[in-house]
């Protein structure tokens, strides 16, 4: 059911209009104190079903305008009721955004995050943050995300995530074990712990700042793919680039243009260690990595301007 026709819960006639202030609840500061209580779990949901930091933002403006229409006394779980109306709203914002993809330039990329350290130490929630994952997640139909992110990485149960995307319980089992068997097959065979990949990054940046091309080769898989995403606004690969060879000539190649007052720094992305590129002080990119077996096998750069906003502070997440 999508969040345009959702059906009005108990006590929540209005939600589909703004009310006007002091008006659609008894208790507006209840009502306040719950959404701003749950709102980072509820950026989270939203980021993980989109992919993006803008658009999980106007899904939680959205929400909150037909949540200020529900009188909050009436509503036994504000949690549920409230991941419930995101997780609608996300939906019809995914299916929207599919279609902006459809005429994107190159590759899409997730917009990327500076996450707080407590993120990382939370394994589960960092790997479903990861940018290899989140890619992977791309690969799902948006009811497919919507139930893999609320089942796998928020632990709501069945019949919840039923009424939040209009399926019966048990169909969503059918889509949850779906979604779980798709995911399987596309992310790394074993776990990577964050350890391993900042060895593997600073490898990668010590050789990328020495321009060592043949120590760059050696820290990239045979099979590593590089993907680039400058949204047609800032240079950037078109297609994919596949092998280790190809990859560091790309990199080599790149890096010399943007040399002269760049700095590369290590930073927390997505709950995994990245690299955030600067040039006469301006954020100028972002790179993420997937590592397996301590060798690089995607190598993620995002350089669209209007992906790089939340490079500048941490954002916080929470499940």
């Amino acid at each position: 059911m999508s969040a345009g026709s959702e059906e009005p819960e108990a006590g929540a006639e209005g939600t589909t209009e703004p009310p006007h202030v002091g008006e659609g609840h008894t208790d507006s500061a209840a009502a306040t104190e719950a959404f701003v209580t749950h709102r980072n779990l509820l950026f989270t949901v939203a980021y993980e079903m989109l992919g993006s930091a803008v658009d999980a933002e106007d899904v939680l403006q959205e929400a909150w305008l037909r949540w200020a229409g529900v009188d909050p006394a009436v509503v036994r779980e504000p949690r549920a009721f409230l991941v419930r109306i995101v997780t609608r709203l996300a939906l019809d914002r995914l299916r929207a955004l599919d279609r902006r993809k459809e005429t994107y330039v190159g590759p899409w990329l997730p917009e990327p995050l500076l996450t707080t350290p407590d993120v990382a130490e939370d394994i589960e929630l960092a790997d479903s943050l990861s940018m290899a994952m989140l890619l992977v997640m791309e690969t799902l139909a948006p009811t497919e995300r919507a139930v893999f992110v609320l089942r796998e990485v928020f632990d709501v149960a069945y019949d919840e995530i039923a009424e939040a995307v209009g399926k019966s319980p048990a169909a969503v089992r059918q889509i949850a074990h779906r979604a779980r068997a798709h995911v399987a097959a596309r992310r790394p065979r074993d776990a990577i712990s964050a350890a391993e990949t900042r060895a593997a990054l600073q490898a990668f940046q010590r050789a990328v700042e020495t321009g060592d091309l043949q120590s760059l080769v050696d820290i990239l898989a045979p099979n590593v793919v590089a993907l680039s995403d400058g949204g047609g606004i800032r240079h950037a690969a078109v297609h994919p680039i596949v092998g280790a060879d190809e990859v560091a000539r790309y990199l080599a190649f790149g890096l010399t243009r943007f040399t002269a007052g760049m700095s590369i720094e290590p930073v927390q992305i997505n709950g995994r260690p990245g690299l955030v590129m600067r040039r006469a002080g301006e954020i100028h990119g972002v790179m993420a990595m997937r590592v397996e077996a301590g060798l690089i096998t995607g190598l993620y750069t995002v350089r669209n301007p209007e992906k790089l906003s939340r490079l500048e502070q941490e954002t916080v997440l929470s499940r």
